[in-house]
């Protein structure tokens, strides 16, 4: 039965298990609610990059800082067509597109809906992460056909003004309530090591898993370290704790995809595939998260086949517990024909 009415206490109780317990609880309930071996790939540009107006201490593309990272003018509609057919042919089946926006503007909108059916059109999930948004703008990105929206909350309600200033904590939350009135699904998480405590990484897990319903995708982040922001000299997280995370994640939000996101770079194959033992389903394909380095896409795909994965090759309509077993059931039952297949084991991918 999925909960909403987590308490911060409860959570820190879940997240401080005996390691081997916590994994175990985590994988368990994976296996009883996706397929256990099923990896879903996405992939994220950065379609207006730099020069962005809020003050987030960990941000290259923040204004407030000197971090040397160049400003760069919306792409053009070819450009991300064509991006977005490279991450197709990598393995993606949803597309992302960021803006460094505190918010996009109504004449922006309709580049926006044109992006966005363009991307639909190739057949992939089209996700977008644009900042605030209004209802009326909600509504014309759901129109054009707009399946996921990223909007994180970055961390805990209580450490959350230690990290950002020009925006509050309640403005992220209006946000979601937004996309989910106008029936977009929601992309929302947080970064860990930005100095909080295990009590803010619990509040902020609760915040996620109380939203009713669950968010469809939860990235976590690990602190990718960016000379010329605040946050350039904190503290490296022990990686186990990150995995606890994500562990605590799976098993408060049970039907999310967790999503394994920014800072892989720094995390050991071995330590991408405890996490993924321990919940997330999700990488992001590609060299770049928006402006911030990636793991090579060939390292992604050794791993892949080296853990016998298999890859989501088209997203989810209906629920991720629906999806599954129909699937599942029919690769079970050997009556599927090649079109009803929605996954293929990546060995026989990387032989074509």
């Amino acid at each position: 039965m999925l909960r909403h009415d987590w308490t911060t206490d409860e959570i820190l109780e879940i997240m401080q298990m005996p390691f081997m317990d916590l994994i175990y609880k985590a994988q368990t309930i994976h296996r009883a609610n996706f397929n256990a071996n099923e990896l879903h790939l996405s992939s994220l540009l950065s379609i207006k990059t730099g020069s962005c107006p809020e003050d987030c201490k960990y941000c290259p593309q923040s204004a407030h800082y000197q971090t040397n990272q160049p400003s760069e003018k919306l792409l053009d509609k070819n450009t991300i067509l064509e991006k977005a057919k490279l991450a197709k042919d990598a393995g993606a089946t949803t597309f992302c597109m960021g803006a460094a926006w505190r918010n996009p503007k109504d004449s922006d909108m309709p580049f926006l809906v044109d992006v966005i059916k363009m991307v639909k059109a190739l057949g992939l999930n089209a996700c977008m992460t644009l900042g605030m948004l209004t209802e009326s703008q909600a509504k014309m990105l759901k129109e054009a056909g707009l399946d996921y929206y990223n909007h994180n909350i970055d961390t805990s309600e209580e450490f959350y003004d230690h990290i950002i200033s020009t925006r509050t904590f309640n403005d992220r939350l209006e946000t979601l309530k937004v996309l989910r009135k106008c029936g977009i699904k929601i992309c929302t998480g947080g970064i860990m090591g930005m100095g909080e405590t295990v009590r803010d990484r619990a509040s902020f897990l609760k915040t996620l898993a109380n939203l009713d319903p669950h968010p469809e995708s939860v990235p976590i982040n690990l602190l990718v370290k960016i000379p010329g922001t605040p946050l350039a000299e904190v503290n490296d997280l022990d990686i186990l704790e990150f995995i606890r995370v994500i562990a605590t994640a799976r098993i408060i939000m049970p039907k999310s995809y967790i999503r394994l996101s920014a800072g892989r770079t720094k995390i050991s194959r071995e330590a991408q595939t405890l996490a993924i033992m321990a919940g997330s389903n999700s990488i992001f394909l590609g060299c770049k998260l928006l402006t911030t380095q990636n793991v090579d896409n060939n390292d992604d795909l050794k791993l892949i086949k080296d853990l016998g994965l298999i890859t989501t090759i088209k997203d989810n309509a209906k629920t991720p517990m629906q999806e599954q077993n129909e699937i599942l059931g029919k690769i079970h039952d050997n009556k599927a024909s090649s079109n009803d297949h929605k996954c293929i084991k990546l060995n026989d991918l990387l032989k074509e």
